[in-house]
């Protein structure tokens, strides 16, 4: 499975800010491949906008689809007119790992619950259109043992594929490259020793 995730640093997110009626809406979003990334980035939003009428949040820990580590919150909006439109705009962007709140200063008139959900969903969407991004390739981990002398045309065949190699182990018969094959080609052992004996050009290879 191939996806993007936010290109940012730990500690650090993207802001965008929005007005709607008088009402300032600031967006916060920040890479969390895990729920504490997230609540690390309210954390800091709190702190630093201490006065603000609202917190609202929305995450996905996890890659788009995910249906474990999600979560979202009105924090005293209306109930479904912040958090659940956040969440929303976050899955319409097909980016995963990524945490966001969108901190919202009254302006002194009401936006009734269909324009509040239209703000938070526009405040999301606002910060989504100049995130940085990254693509994360999921990958299965394989051995792959080969003989001394054909280490280093393996090495060279799998940096010209983009297929990383994690590891290397060696003893008096070989070595054994540990590589982290894309797991959405889906390829079954038989095919990939066959692929690689190919590539390769040798008679053995081991999976």
């Amino acid at each position: 499975m191939r996806y993007r995730i936010p290109d940012l640093a730990a500690g650090t997110w993207h802001t965008a800010e929005i007005e709607v009626e008088k009402s300032r809406f600031l967006t916060w979003l920040c890479h969390a491949p895990n729920t504490a990334d997230f609540h690390a980035l309210l954390q800091e939003a709190r702190t630093a906008h201490p006065n603000a009428s609202h917190h609202c949040t929305a995450f996905i820990a996890g890659p788009p689809g995910e249906q474990t580590h999600i979560g979202f919150s009105d924090d005293g909006e209306p109930g479904g007119t912040a958090g659940r439109p956040m969440f929303q705009a976050l899955q319409g962007s097909h980016i995963g790992e990524i945490g966001c709140v969108v901190i919202r200063y009254f302006g002194g008139t009401k936006l009734g619950t269909g324009g509040l959900a239209r703000a938070y969903a526009q405040s999301v969407n606002a910060g989504i259109e100049t995130l940085p991004t990254r693509e994360v390739v999921e990958r299965d981990n394989y051995q792959l043992r080969i003989s001394f002398a054909h280490e280093a045309v393996a090495r060279a065949w799998c940096d010209e594929q983009k297929v990383p190699v994690q590891k290397a182990e060696y003893d008096s018969v070989g070595v054994c490259l540990t590589i982290g094959w894309p797991r959405d080609e889906n390829l079954n052992l038989a095919t990939l020793e066959n692929r690689l004996k190919t590539a390769l050009d040798i008679q053995k290879v081991t999976l």
